[in-house]
C-alpha cells in the first residue's frame, strides 16, 4: 500500500463507515491526517468504526448526518470543518444502489419514480450539497474534492439504469465543479468497476465469475486499492482536475 505524509492535514469522508470509504479513512489517518467520518445517524457501523480507529491511535472524529437531506448535509459538513479546524480534502463517497437485486436493463416497468428520486438525491445531489458547504474551507486550504462515481456512469451496465444515470451525473458535476472552484480547489472522481466489498447489491456467483473472466486483470478491485487512488487524487496529482479515473481492472476497455 502507498503511503503519504499527511501530518497536519484533514479530510471529511462521507459514507466512511464501511467499504471504500472506511479504507480511505484508514489510509488517510494512517498517513497522519485527522479524518472526520460521516455516516447515517442510525448506522451502528459508524460509532464502531470511529471507536476502533481511535483505539488504534488514529486521529478520527465522528460526523453523523444524512447527506440525502439538504439541511442535515450542510450542518454535518460545517460541524466537521469546525471540529477539524480546516479542510484539505472532501471525499463524496456516500451512495446507495437503491435495490438489493439487479433489475434487467429491459425491465423498464421496475424502474420507478421513487427509485429515480432516491438515487439522484443520495448519489448525485449529496455531492453538490456537501461540495457547496465545504467550498469556502477548501478554497482557504487550497484543497481538493474526490467523488466516488462508477464505470456505470461511463456507460457500463449496472444494477439499474437509474444507478448508471446518477453516476453519469456525478461525472458531469465533477467537471463543472472543477471549473467552478479552479484554481483554488481541484475536483476529480474515481470510477470503480466491480469491487470486492459489502456493497448492497446481491450479485449471483455466476455474474461475479463472468465479470472476473471479462476483466483483463482477472480479479475484482479491493476497497483499499480504490482508496489509494482517492488519496492520490486528493493529495498529489496537482495538475489533475475535472477528471474521472476508472479503476476497474481494464473491463471498460
Amino acid at each position: 500500500m502507498i503511503s503519504f505524509d499527511l501530518s497536519g492535514r484533514t479530510a471529511l469522508i462521507t459514507g466512511g463507515a464501511s467499504g471504500i470509504g472506511l479504507e480511505a479513512v484508514r489510509l488517510i489517518a494512517k498517513s497522519g491526517a485527522t479524518v472526520a467520518i460521516n455516516f447515517l445517524p442510525d448506522d451502528p457501523r459508524g460509532p464502531v468504526a470511529v471507536k476502533a480507529l481511535q483505539e488504534e491511535g488514529f486521529k478520527v472524529v465522528a460526523a453523523p448526518g444524512d447527506v440525502g437531506n439538504a439541511e442535515s448535509a450542510k450542518q454535518m459538513v460545517l460541524k466537521a470543518i469546525a471540529d477539524l479546524g480546516r479542510l484539505d480534502l472532501l471525499v463524496n463517497n456516500a451512495g446507495t444502489p437503491g435495490v438489493r437485486h439487479p433489475i434487467p436493463i429491459t425491465d423498464l416497468d421496475s424502474i420507478t419514480e421513487e427509485l429515480w428520486a432516491n438515487l439522484l438525491n443520495v448519489n448525485f445531489m449529496s455531492v453538490f450539497r456537501c461540495s457547496k458547504a465545504a467550498a469556502p474551507a477548501l478554497k482557504d486550504a487550497g484543497g481538493a474534492i474526490v467523488n466516488t462515481a462508477s464505470i456505470a456512469g461511463l456507460g457500463a451496465v449496472a444494477s439499474t439504469i437509474a444507478y448508471s444515470g446518477s453516476k453519469a451525473a456525478v461525472i458531469n458535476l465533477t467537471k463543472n465543479l472543477a471549473r467552478s472552484l479552479a484554481p483554488d480547489v481541484r475536483v476529480n472522481s474515481v470510477a470503480p468497476g466491480a469491487v470486492d466489498s459489502s456493497w448492497g447489491i446481491e450479485w449471483s456467483e455466476e455474474r461475479r465469475q463472468t465479470t472476473i473472466a471479462a476483466t483483463p486483470m482477472k480479479r475484482l478491485a479491493t476497497p483499499a486499492e480504490v482508496a489509494e487512488l482517492i488519496v492520490y487524487l486528493g493529495f498529489a496529482a496537482k495538475m489533475t482536475t475535472g477528471q474521472t479515473i476508472a479503476i476497474d481492472g481494464g473491463i471498460s476497455i
